[in-house]
């Protein structure tokens, strides 16, 4: 399946991005089929060959969530903006919250000791007979 996705370039600190078409079981720093734009968010640049990428949404590409609403952004595509990212969960909201264990009072541990005690079921075998 092939996809249109952001490939990050540029130096450390200072991130652009181009924009590629790639088949999805590639690495995101590896080969591109075509590259189809660039996008600099620090200095606010984009550019996207539109034909190019509406040929390839025909031909079945697959665009990336954050790509989706990038080409909503600039009017590429008449559809509404997707979820790109799922925050992360915290580790001590996924823990279920313990109950601190209940300690009997004197009261019911003496009242269950007066009680009768039940009989523990016993096997009966039948008797030996020679």
């Amino acid at each position: 399946m092939l996809k249109i996705r952001l490939q990050r370039i540029g130096k450390r600190n200072s991130p652009s991005f181009r924009v590629v078409l790639v088949e999805h079981t590639m690495r995101p720093q590896g080969e591109f089929i075509e590259i189809l734009g660039s996008y600099n968010k620090a200095q606010k640049q984009k550019s996207f060959n539109k034909e190019k990428i509406l040929y390839w949404i025909s031909k079945g590409a697959q665009v990336s969530p954050t790509m989706h609403n990038l080409l909503v952004d600039e009017k590429i595509i008449d559809k509404a903006k997707v979820k790109a990212w799922k925050p992360k969960k915290k580790a001590e909201a996924e823990k279920p919250v313990e109950k601190p264990l209940e300690i009997p009072s004197v009261e019911v541990v003496e009242k269950a000791k007066k009680e009768e005690p039940v009989p523990e079921p016993t096997i009966d075998t039948p008797p030996k007979t020679e």
